[in-house]
């Protein structure tokens, strides 16, 4: 990466103040690695640098940036540079930064956008938080079905410069109904005289403005559009949503995924952006919740002590088992919490999955379980061999189970999925894998 290669030099330059050098020395360089090499400096150096560079960039510059290092630099520009930051950036890029901001700040910055903007700018705000709307931009072409292409093509030269991107033109009547999403290829391919209705196919994938961000994701994956167009109820045009801020919500959602799986509260911005007390927020709330159902299988244990103190090889054998009920059910969980949000099974498929699963758990349980039996043999005898034996075929199948109708219970609760975590799913494996351990070992103990 240039920012990687250049380090030292920038380095030095910002050292001897050489603003004048440095100015010059990132005068060419991609926008992103501009906005990398102000994330890496200090705030009074980012400032400073931020300030040096053409005004043509900042807004871009800004918009790459992350929430934290914004807000830095909002806070020591004047009111007529933060203006035209706010006028130049694209609009769903404006939206994402104010939304960002506790509200005293966003109106604030609001009171210093033109009418035009400001209008622009309250609208997108005034959609759901996580909605589709929130994502769109009000930057795009529209031509009318009664057009030429000649007609369309001068239309395009001329506004193709404030347009969020040119692949798709969409076709709208005189009351902005959307009636078709034609490719530029259409446009340049086709004769001059032709009209627009004439190369229109009427098929076009669309999303609702109050549609989760979620659908956004789902729906250009699976028509394959770098661009969507956004419509209300009526079906009117509002503006359109692009693969880039796709694959932001794309990943924030499988960062969102990640955390929940791993029993962590999600993070409202980067890991660097949140402080100590907020790392320690997010976690402390699952670990208490997980210590609490824990004493469970602390209950399961006092209950069969004296089954544990007649057999004292029992105890062996616990960690292995319900270790491995744990990591099973987890498996399960995970492969189901990917294939729900992946639309590769739905709810209605709960009933085959679980069939599935509970073969894989049997083939699994059976080759563990005779793995445990040899174990069992060596450490134990005859008897302490069929107890963990059976016990590790019962609880693998049992943990198959769980973990996949767990995620299929949520889902239907209109919950998310991915709440069904490895935590989660191992402590409830603790106690069953414990009471069907034990139970086994009463049956087995009491009748040999």
């Amino acid at each position: 990466m240039i920012t990687e290669l250049v380090k030292p030099e920038i380095t030095e330059l910002i050292d001897r103040q050489d603003w004048a050098a440095l100015q010059e020395a990132i005068d060419d360089w991609p926008i992103p690695e501009i906005a990398e090499l102000l994330m890496d400096l200090s705030s009074a150096n980012r400032v400073i640098i931020f300030r040096l560079l053409p005004r043509a960039k900042i807004a871009e510059v800004f918009s790459y940036m992350e929430t934290e290092a914004q807000n830095q630099i909002a806070d020591s520009l004047s009111d007529e540079e933060t203006r035209h930051i706010l006028t130049n950036m694209a609009p769903d890029d404006r939206t994402m930064f104010l939304e960002e901001l506790p509200g005293r700040i966003t109106q604030r910055l609001l009171n210093l956008l033109n009418p035009q903007d400001l209008r622009e700018a309250t609208q997108l705000l005034g959609y759901p938080e996580e909605s589709v709307g929130r994502l769109m931009t009000p930057d795009y072409i529209a031509v009318r079905p009664g057009w030429t292409i000649e007609q369309c093509l001068k239309h395009i030269r001329a506004m193709g410069k404030k347009s969020e991107t040119l692949n798709m033109i969409y076709v709208t009547d005189t009351s902005w109904k959307l009636l078709d999403a034609l490719e530029l290829q259409n446009f340049i391919l086709n004769e001059p005289d032709d009209l627009v209705s004439d190369i229109m196919d009427d098929t076009f994938a669309s999303v609702n403005a109050f549609d989760d961000r979620e659908d956004a994701v789902s729906t250009m994956q699976k028509f394959d559009k770098t661009a969507l167009p956004v419509i209300d109820t009526e079906g009117v045009l509002l503006g359109i949503v692009t693969v880039d801020d796709v694959l932001d919500v794309a990943e924030e959602e499988a960062t969102e995924d990640f955390h929940k799986s791993g029993g962590i509260a999600p993070l409202e911005r980067t890991y660097r952006e949140t402080s100590i007390f907020g790392l320690f927020n997010k976690r402390i709330g699952w670990l208490m919740i997980l210590v609490i159902v824990s004493l469970m299988s602390s209950g399961v244990i006092k209950a069969f002590e004296e089954i544990l103190a007649s057999a004292i090889a029992l105890a062996f054998f616990i960690p292995l088992l319900i270790g491995s009920a744990g990591n099973a059910g987890a498996q399960a969980a995970t492969l189901m919490v990917r294939a729900i949000a992946t639309d590769d099974v739905k709810l209605s498929h709960w009933l085959q999955t679980t069939g599935r699963e509970m073969i894989v758990g049997l083939l699994l349980g059976a080759i563990m379980g005779a793995a445990c039996y040899v174990l069992g043999l060596y450490f134990g005898g005859t008897d302490i061999a069929i107890i963990v034996g059976a016990t590790m075929i019962a609880i693998i199948l049992l943990a198959n189970i769980i973990g996949t109708l767990l995620p299929f219970l949520l889902t239907f609760l209109k919950l998310d999925p991915a709440v069904a975590s490895s935590p989660l799913i191992a402590t409830i494996m603790d106690a069953s894998g414990l009471l069907i351990y034990f139970g086994i070992a009463t049956l087995v103990l009491g009748s040999f």
